[in-house]
């Protein structure tokens, strides 16, 4: 029964990533990289040989999913810029004009009814010591719910202006 339970649950923590192809494996070391990295050290992550690992490296240098830091040894690190930008272009595509529009206002209800409660103007402001033991993770809770909250109305209205943009006339 515990075979059977494991096989259906994640992959162990140790090696998230089995039953995956190589470049899969690369993919998902380079998501998980928080700070730069040798290509021996993704390839240990993405159990392939490091010759493997330079060749999907280069490849992600160039689509810009990865940055290459020239040195002895070379490093790379995830491109947070680009996830960012397809997350945005990805919102803009899928949702319309109005339905980011609402978002952003949604976002920003949330956002206000924070900096009342909590009489601050960010999550940052906040000091969670000032609260009762049994109330600290709550506030902990909703600290991250705010700042998640900040953090997706940028995004989407960064995706409702790319959008505005892309569905504007052109004057010709």
């Amino acid at each position: 029964m515990l075979d059977n339970a494991r096989r259906d649950g994640p992959p162990p923590f140790d090696r998230p990533f089995d039953g995956e192809d190589t470049k899969q494996r690369m993919y998902g070391a380079v998501l998980h990289a928080r700070e730069p990295m040798t290509a021996a050290e993704i390839a240990e992550r993405a159990d392939c040989s490091e010759e493997s690992a330079r060749t999907h490296l280069s490849f992600y240098a160039d689509l810009g999913i990865v940055i290459h830091h020239e040195g002895r040894p070379a490093r790379y690190e995830r491109n947070d810029d680009y996830f960012e930008w397809r997350r945005v272009n990805e919102l803009a595509n899928v949702h319309t004009v109005e339905e980011l529009q609402a978002r952003v206002s949604d976002l920003t209800d949330q956002i206000e009814a924070y900096r009342e409660e909590y009489d601050a103007d960010s999550p940052s402001d906040v000091d969670v010591l000032e609260y009762d033991a049994e109330r600290v993770d709550d506030v902990y809770a909703d600290l991250g719910d705010w700042a998640t909250a900040i953090e997706e109305r940028r995004l989407h209205e960064r995706a409702r202006q790319k959008a505005t943009n892309s569905t504007a006339p052109s004057q010709g």
